[in-house]
């Protein structure tokens, strides 16, 4: 597709995650030719800017990501970005923007189309959308909404924010946008699983021992203390990131590769995801908080943190499915801060199996996201200069050339968006059971809290979260391959 016509809504338009991430993604998309000539992009936000100081504002941010620009490019680029300062608590400010939204569509030709975007704080989040209805913002073609995360602060607050949603768009026209499906090696998990047969016949529960997702942070909560409190890494890491990547890791294969068939198997086996009861809690998670140092604070004496705060910057835990090629397999997960390194990995370990050098490791496939992207398969072999076997890595990597080309994910996922391809997004369906799985955890962490005793292990920064989150497995002959 090229030169998709539509007047895009970007509430938020002088926040921090459009200047880094959105301006940029729409200069790529516009030198590639799917925006251009029919598009106009209205950013709001309370701050009294000019459409000259939004222009600006978005040509700094261009600069800032790419080493070369065509200044012509860039500036009739930026032309077709307009500002309006906006209260999204004030329902005349919605008929101003509504107002603004024709007059650009009449000089862009934009055909009625509209995509509207909340990158703002999600408190706003359910505002704008019942806003966008009472004050029939939607346009005469297409209407499409991008939400950012979080998508609620538990299951009811999800459904309620969802229902507000649902008053102006259609399930098949909300993208509940998650960056991590727009990775590269996320996105690699099911060309891996599904077209190499050494692969594919060994993904299920009959070789799999377990499988591990890590997705460590070097940093602390830093200016993120007020919003990281009340949120806590189950719900801002695990909830969203971590179970769409189990999810591509346990799914079957889908019928085809359309969206809705690719939804439908991840449907199919999210019926099947084991609940934790509040034993199974107890025994196979863990929650954290990291200890400060000469250097850095401890957790809760970070600015904006409750000094009495249960809230937890490191957790480990397990799923199972009754469902799918890999049902009863366990797989782990852990997340957090302060890691001794930024690294975000899968680790699919294989069972052991009986062999005459008696010596053999297990074998795995690695899958690093970040900060390197590569794949690679740990097999044995023969020692070259004394007996006995050794293990050998087979790597599947991109060259500095192929990384390159490779999009930034918010680029590819709002390419997606204007093709209207939600494949790439979470469906209600799924979100509500992810939900339901936190609920549960955070239900009993609560009574723990309330019962005075909360098992909220410490951990010192720049190590691997605290020792706790090494007895979470199943068997005493599992354990963690990144260390």
């Amino acid at each position: 597709m090229k030169n998709i016509p539509v007047v895009m809504i970007l509430f938020g338009g002088s926040g921090d995650l459009a200047h880094r991430k959105l301006y940029p993604a729409l200069f790529n998309l516009y030198e590639q030719g799917l925006i251009h000539d029919n598009f106009a992009v209205i950013g709001t936000a309370r701050r009294p800017w000019s459409h000259e100081y939004l222009r600006e504002q978005v040509s700094d941010a261009i600069h800032e990501t790419h080493d070369t620009v065509d200044e012509n490019e860039l500036k009739a680029f930026a032309s077709h970005f307009y500002y309006q300062s906006h209260d999204v608590t004030n329902v005349e400010h919605y008929e101003i923007l509504k107002n603004l939204a024709q007059e650009l569509d009449d000089r862009y030709s934009a055909q009625g189309n509209r995509l509207f975007y909340m990158a703002m704080a999600p408190r706003f989040f359910g505002t704008i959308a019942t806003h966008i209805n009472d004050q029939d913002l939607t346009g005469s073609g297409f209407n499409r909404i991008v939400v950012e995360k979080p998508f609620g602060h538990d299951l009811a607050s999800a459904e309620e924010l969802n229902k507000q949603i649902t008053a102006s768009f259609d399930e098949n026209d909300i993208f509940r946008i998650d960056h991590y499906l727009g990775k590269e090696m996320v996105q690699n998990i099911m060309p891996m699983r599904f077209t190499n047969p050494m692969v594919q016949n060994i993904w299920c529960s009959k070789y799999i021992k377990n499988i591990q997702v890590t997705l460590a942070e070097r940093l602390g909560v830093e200016a993120r203390g007020g919003y990281y409190d009340t949120s806590g890494a189950l719900r801002d890491m695990v909830q969203n990131h971590i179970f769409q990547i189990i999810t591509l890791l346990a799914m079957p294969e889908p019928k085809d590769l359309s969206s809705a068939s690719v939804h439908q198997a991840k449907q199919d086996l999210l019926k099947s995801l084991i609940i934790p009861t509040p034993d199974d809690v107890k025994k196979y998670f863990v929650r954290g908080q990291y200890l400060g140092s000469d250097t850095t604070f401890a957790y809760k004496q970070e600015p904006n943190v409750d000094p009495e705060s249960t809230t937890e910057t490191f957790v480990a835990g397990k799923v199972k499915f009754n469902e799918g090629p890999i049902a009863g397999v366990p797989i782990y997960f852990r997340t957090g801060k302060e890691f001794k390194e930024k690294k975000n990995r899968i680790d699919i370990v294989l069972k052991h199996i009986n062999n005459p050098y008696g010596q053999a490791h297990s074998n795995n496939i690695t899958i690093v996201i970040d900060p390197t992207s590569e794949i690679y398969f740990t097999i044995n072999g023969k020692r070259i200069d004394q007996p006995g076997i050794r293990r050998e890595n087979l790597t599947y990597e991109f060259s500095k050339a192929e990384m390159a080309k490779v999009p930034d994910g918010y680029e590819r996922l709002l390419h997606d968006v204007f093709v209207n391809d939600s494949t790439n997004f979470t469906h209600w369906s799924e979100l509500k059971r992810y939900w339901e799985f936190i609920d549960a955890v955070e239900d009993a962490w609560q009574k723990e809290n309330e019962a005075g005793n909360p098992a909220i292990a410490q951990y010192l920064p720049y190590r691997m979260g605290p020792k706790e989150a090494n007895t979470i497995f199943e068997s005493p002959t599992e354990h963690w391959i990144y260390e």
